[in-house]
């Protein structure tokens, strides 16, 4: 009976980790993408300084809400959607803010 308890306890204590981090691994890979997209284009010259703190605010607010979204331990369908919505929306910026006339010098 002890055995069984211990054997069961370690199984959780192991396991626990595993359900409780990622549930959005798909959003975690996109915001990993959409951070770098921002670095290479301030390296690059096409986003000027102002550009770059709008993005990585964008971001900052993105990470925010997904951290909300897991709050709770549970991400719920529509949780997800609007969080992928949310990524839709910050990488269309990058791109448009990326490929606009503005430089930096």
């Amino acid at each position: 009976m002890m055995k069984s308890m211990l054997l069961g306890v370690l199984i959780l204590g192991l396991a626990g980790p595993l359900f409780a981090g990622e549930r959005t691994p798909n959003l975690d890979k996109r915001e990993h993408n959409q951070r770098a997209r921002i670095v290479q284009g301030t390296r690059s010259g096409e986003l000027t300084r102002p550009e770059t703190r709008r993005l990585a605010h964008g971001e900052a607010r993105l990470h925010r809400n997904e951290a909300v979204a897991k709050s709770d331990g549970v991400v719920t369908a529509r949780e997800r959607a609007a969080l992928q919505a949310e990524a839709n929306s910050v990488s269309r910026r990058i791109y448009r803010q990326k490929h606009d006339a503005q430089t930096r010098n």
